[in-house]
């Protein structure tokens, strides 16, 4: 039995030996000039795709910048906007309003009620510019600087509308009192017949 055993394990180191160098000759044979080329591409492609990560982070970081500085422009433009509008309607008030108040052709209660409705514009006016001296300089109000600059053309146009009611207005009573001066007129006429 002891001779059967040895004859087995003989057997099969032997089978072994011989299937082993039997699969060794379909190992395939490596060039290392190609393997050394190939891990030196593949590296200089790792840089390179290392700094298009950074210039596409530089570039990002530049148009957050630029949308900054444009949406900066944006609510000065507004503001100044806003400024020349306000002022315009000042003066619209002021000039306007004693010239129509003035006119012997303004009746003693309309003085009140023509008061009061450019008194509203200006008050609303004024209400305004509170609003966004608070937009511009109040951290309280979380707003991003796209929202702001829309807030800012948002009130720029209803300094626009307040503008233009103020002109309707003055024009309107400049009418009344031209209809009136000519009414005026045509009833004390001198006749010369």
């Amino acid at each position: 039995m002891k001779s059967n055993i040895r004859i087995l394990l003989l057997t099969l180191l032997i089978s072994v030996f011989t299937s082993a160098s039997l699969s060794a000759q379909g190992v395939p044979v490596y060039d290392n000039t190609n393997f050394i080329s190939f891990a030196k591409s593949l590296i200089e492609s790792a840089k390179q795709t290392s700094q298009l990560l950074k210039t596409v982070q530089f570039l990002k970081t530049q148009k957050e910048n630029i949308e900054k500085v444009n949406n900066a422009i944006i609510q000065l433009k507004a503001v100044k906007e806003l400024t020349q509008n306000n002022k315009r309607l000042f003066d619209l008030v002021q000039d306007d309003l004693r010239e129509i108040l003035n006119s012997p052709y303004i009746k003693a209660d309309e003085v009140n009620r023509i008061s009061d409705s450019f008194n509203a514009i200006i008050e609303n006016s004024m209400d305004s510019l509170e609003y966004i001296d608070k937009i511009l300089s109040s951290g309280t109000l979380k707003m991003t600087d796209a929202e702001r600059a829309e807030v800012l053309k948002e009130k720029e146009r209803e300094s626009k509308d307040m503008v233009a009611e103020i002109e309707a207005k003055t024009r309107r009573y400049r009418e009344i009192i031209a209809f009136r001066e000519m009414q005026d007129i045509i009833n004390n006429r001198q006749t010369n017949y």
